[in-house]
């Protein structure tokens, strides 16, 4: 399946940032988390299922939808942290939408700044969860 063991330690901290700001997040951390899980695994399905004249456009779909999504919750949680994960995703929309405008083949370039751009978001789920049990922990003092 995978050539090399970077994407298995990708889903490991993906899936360790969804199961941590599940279990210790706030209602906008669970939701934040099942959203860019819920994106990554259309990615893996999109990479699987479709050529590759249609990936791009699907990628540019499933990453609309989610900077949709951390609009809505933005909207709905008024966080810090969603605001710059909404920054983030629509930063990864534009690239898509570039590279597919184009019609440039993705390169090194393309890969790296999609996975840090990934890891960003996923350090601010994780920045926004351990705010929200500091708070917890406040409130409860």
């Amino acid at each position: 399946m995978y050539q090399s063991p970077l994407p298995m330690l990708g889903w490991a901290v993906t899936l360790a940032v969804l199961g941590f700001a599940w279990w210790r997040g706030g209602a906008a951390e669970r939701y934040g988390a099942t959203l860019k899980v819920a994106t990554s695994l259309v990615a893996l399905l999109v990479h699987h299922l479709f050529n590759q004249d249609t990936i791009s456009v699907a990628l540019l779909v499933a990453d609309g939808l989610l900077a949709v999504g951390f609009l809505i919750l933005a909207i709905r949680y008024s966080s810090l942290w969603i605001g710059a994960a909404m920054l983030l995703q629509s930063g990864q929309f534009s690239l898509h939408a570039y590279y597919l405008v184009s019609e440039l083949q993705r390169d090194r370039f393309y890969a790296v700044s999609n996975n840090l751009v990934t890891l960003a978001i996923l350090l601010c789920i994780l920045a926004g969860t351990v705010l929200a049990l500091r708070a917890r922990s406040r409130a409860q003092a």
